[in-house]
């Protein structure tokens, strides 16, 4: 796949191409279908599938303070889209100069000038342009003028629930991670760099990673979870109980990620790793003795054993 920051990176000569547009946040189960759509309707025309996506999240850009908790990285983003299939992935900076960009301007810098799109696949609820003013019924009308077609992508739903990445986040936040994971196609990912702690839990004999994450990482509500552990250039995940919160039971102030790593001895600081949640064990709960907080925790690692097994 290939990876373009602006739309101004098409090369010369560059053909007609099937398009969508999406922030594509989490590329969830109704994300998978619009991109999938657009990419087996590119490879019937045979031509080439972009998929146009925006870094930062607009929301921040036209409401500094507004980010919305992310589920999925950028370099993450960029592996789930080129595993369906994508030619092309074009990043475009949201300034805010682009902001304010129309949605006729849009269409034709973007679309018509750079891209060449021959067809362009959107969800039914698609919005484009200064203040979101286009929808879908704009991107027909403007099709007829520029020589494009548009095919509407319904949303994906089950059980009445439309997936989306705003259901997806509150999911997350409420420690949901199995309807969250329902939702994605896969179990939610969080990201973060290890980085040394209080090292409380070497000394109760269950030491733990503690991962420092992306400010606008989403993560999941205070408790205690089983879930993967990914670690670059290693094919087998490894089981984790992981902590999320303020550590009560010492009275800690700060949020904490940290991840007891089952039936592993070696040293991670410094490593980039990910997490992939599967279950929801149980709440955070204050302890005013050590003795019932390390029963506690070995009761998790034998619940983590069960769920992961």
């Amino acid at each position: 796949m290939q990876r373009w920051r602006g739309y101004d990176a098409a090369p010369g000569g560059w053909g007609r191409s099937v398009v969508t547009i999406g922030v594509f946040d989490g590329v969830h189960r109704g994300h998978q279908a619009i991109i999938g759509h657009a990419v087996a309707r590119a490879r019937e025309l045979g031509v080439k599938s972009v998929v146009v996506t925006f870094d930062p999240h607009p929301a921040e850009v036209v409401r500094p303070g507004s980010h919305p908790a992310v589920l999925t990285e950028p370099t993450r983003k960029a592996e789930l889209i080129e595993a369906l299939g994508v030619d092309v992935l074009c990043v475009l900076p949201f300034t805010p100069d682009f902001s304010r960009l129309s949605a006729e301007a849009f269409v034709h810098d973007v679309l018509v000038e750079h891209l060449h799109a021959a067809l362009v696949v959107v969800g039914e609820n698609f919005r484009f342009g200064h203040r979101a003013a286009g929808d879908v019924a704009l991107l027909e009308q403007l099709g007829r003028t520029f020589g494009y077609a548009v095919e509407g992508a319904p949303l994906v739903a089950e059980a009445g629930t439309i997936f989306s990445s705003t259901y997806i986040r509150s999911c997350v936040a409420a420690g949901d991670v199995v309807a969250a994971a329902s939702a994605l196609g896969r179990p939610h990912r969080l990201e973060g760099v290890v980085v040394r702690g209080d090292r409380r839990g070497r000394e109760l004999g269950f030491p733990t990673a503690n991962l420092l994450c992306h400010r606008y990482a989403a993560v999941p509500a205070d408790g205690v979870y089983a879930a993967r552990l990914v670690r670059r250039g290693q094919r087998e995940p490894l089981m984790s109980a992981v902590s999320i919160g303020t550590n009560p039971s010492f009275s800690g102030r700060e949020r904490r990620v940290e991840a007891y790593v089952l039936d592993f001895d070696a040293d991670l600081y410094g490593e980039r790793l990910a997490l992939d949640f599967v279950a929801h064990l149980r709440g955070q709960v204050r302890y005013d003795s050590i003795e019932p907080l390390v029963a506690q925790i070995a009761e998790d690692v034998e619940r983590t054993r069960q769920a992961l097994g």
